[in-house]
């Protein structure tokens, strides 16, 4: 499997991202609207963008405990770090609201079940599928942290994690089929409402990103654990769900499960 060459440009010190980072959590910190970086350590490349984001996981006290990606385009990589507190099982997850509504993403998650360390040689399909521990029902938490008028691009978003708030890992769903899954028909049951999407994969199968990203990450030197979930792009794109209101989720031909989403109190 190929992929294109994207040019990166040019780097930033490792300071200027220091800089950035810190001002990018104390946004996060505030929990409200965060106006666009300065321009003087603002990303103005893919290289400074991933460089930021990088600082911003060095600065977090917590761990790494997944990753969202999507498969690279001629000027885009797409890939953000999911933070250990942030993920939730269970029947209840919370979030940061967005004008009193949640903001989800259907997905399928792959946990790993075995370490993939960084290393000079890229690892094959075969060796990334025997890493799979098992695959989930998923919904990616989304959050918009800027400010509706602070006139920010790709870049600025990549650098602050790509409106990544978190990750609501769901149950265990039958691995080949979740392999196979292309499209599946996505149903939201709320007590008042039924919602019902025609799924479709972006990258046409959920794992073709998971094996672009792992390669990537190990050329980059960062390593994989076991245990950590990733998540490949959104099948329906972006919904609005209600808070505190007992949610049925199915997933056609996979499974279901139910959850409710709370606001995260301040």
């Amino acid at each position: 499997m190929t992929y294109p060459d994207i040019p990166h440009g040019q780097a930033i010190d490792r300071e200027t991202a220091r800089s950035a980072a810190a001002l990018l959590l104390a946004g996060r910190a505030s929990q409200q609207p965060m106006a666009r970086l300065p321009d003087a350590i603002r990303p103005h490349g893919l290289a400074a963008a991933l460089a930021i984001q990088r600082e911003v996981i060095a600065q977090q006290s917590d761990a790494v405990a997944g990753w969202k990606c999507a498969l690279p385009s001629k000027d885009k990589l797409v890939l953000a770090p999911i933070f250990a507190r942030t993920v939730f099982r269970g029947s209840t997850c919370t979030v940061e609201p967005e004008q009193g509504r949640a903001l989800v993403e259907p997905e399928i998650a792959f946990v790993l079940g075995a370490d993939l360390p960084a290393r000079a040689a890229a690892y094959t399909p075969a060796e990334i599928d025997a890493a799979v521990g098992s695959c989930h029902m998923a919904l990616e938490l989304v959050q918009q942290r800027y400010a509706g008028d602070a006139e920010v691009g790709f870049l600025d978003q990549l650098a602050d994690g790509l409106l990544n708030q978190g990750l609501f890992l769901g149950p265990v769903i039958d691995r080949v089929a979740a392999y196979q899954c292309m499209t599946m028909t996505i149903r939201f049951e709320l007590p008042e409402q039924t919602q019902s999407l025609a799924g479709v994969h972006p990258n046409e199968l959920p794992q073709r990103p998971l094996y672009w990203l792992v390669n990537y990450l190990s050329q980059s030197g960062v390593d994989l654990s076991a245990g950590q979930a990733i998540i490949t792009g959104t099948y329906a794109g972006l919904i609005e769900m209600p808070l505190a209101t007992p949610i049925q989720l199915h997933y056609q031909g996979l499974g279901q499960c139910g959850l409710t989403i709370e606001a995260r109190s301040r």
